[in-house]
């Protein structure tokens, strides 16, 4: 996620270089062609470059608006299980009755920390990266039970939800506090499907091809029809308008897959630490990790 509210020069050309190759390269062929056979032939009426470039505006706001709202949605499930993760670190340590049994206040104690391993094992499951740190939380039998499990988080929730029963059938919490606990997990799995649901829904490709195709076809006809006004000018004038339009599309494919791991995603890494900072310290215990460092002097957190 982008921390700075402005781009130097350099860190918008490492983000467009490619396409900028692409489009001057476009547009000095498109030039020549024209220049030295197609102006012979035919001339590319002023109204084409209107009417497309309005077309394709309206293309780019669809594509960008439900990017975004993939994006905002991602952010706002991972916000809504920050406070549900203290709600439950709270309510365990709170609601449960465990001051004359020093063995059920581990017990109660390791299900906080499992739930950590919940939040980074989801967190592993949305970025498809190897990261095996979600089992530092848990027993050896609980990491053999989980990994020959399809969904090791929802093999998690399945050990948090026993649990809780067991705490409720030793008289450590009574019928009250396991209903708000239980709908606790209740909403941990719906973020978790939710998550998955954004993760596994791909965007519809025609959207995304047609729109780039579009722009491609725009650039053409409006360097073709710059050429015969403003001559070798049109090579340049063409890439702006390309750059305006293939820059504001890329920002929205961008958005497209929030859980992904790129600098405009939804910074996992960030929020599960902070989860895991906030329960360590409201157990009391140490060490307290350190919060995740900022990338790039600060421009954007993962």
């Amino acid at each position: 996620m982008l921390l700075k509210h402005s781009l130097t020069p350099a860190q918008i050309f490492a983000f467009t270089w490619k396409v900028d190759i692409m489009l001057l390269l476009c547009c000095t062929v498109v030039y020549f062609l024209d220049t030295y056979w197609l102006s012979a032939h035919i001339a590319i009426p002023v109204a084409v470059s209107a009417v497309l470039g309005t077309a394709i505006a309206f293309f780019i706001g669809f594509n960008n608006n439900q990017a975004y709202d993939r994006w905002w949605e991602a952010r706002t499930i991972w916000g809504g299980l920050v406070n549900d993760s203290r709600s439950w670190a709270r309510s365990l340590l709170y609601y449960a009755n465990t001051k004359d049994d020093p063995e059920l206040h581990t017990f109660v104690r390791h299900m906080i920390y499992r739930h950590l391993s919940f939040v980074y094992a989801l967190k592993t499951s949305l970025r498809k990266l190897p990261d095996e740190y979600y089992t530092r939380y848990l027993t050896k039998e609980e990491i053999d039970y989980i990994q020959n499990q399809q969904n090791i988080p929802n093999a998690i929730l399945n050990l948090q939800s026993r649990d809780l029963q067991q705490l409720r059938h030793n008289g450590a919490i009574d019928g009250f506090a396991f209903l708000e606990l239980n709908e606790l997990l209740v909403k941990h799995c719906d973020q978790m499907g939710k998550s998955e649901r954004i993760k596994n829904t791909v965007f519809p490709p025609s959207y995304v091809y047609f729109t780039r195709l579009f722009i491609w076809f725009y650039v053409i006809m409006n360097t073709l029809m710059m050429t015969e006004a403003i001559g070798a000018w049109s090579i340049l004038f063409g890439w702006i308008f390309g750059f305006v339009f293939h820059v504001t599309h890329l920002n929205g494919i961008t958005l497209m897959n929030p859980f992904d791991y790129h600098p405009l995603g939804t910074p996992l890494d960030s929020i599960s630490r902070t989860i895991e900072i906030n329960l360590i310290e409201l157990m009391g215990d140490e060490p307290i990790p350190q919060p995740v460092k900022t990338k790039a002097d600060g421009l954007y957190i993962m």
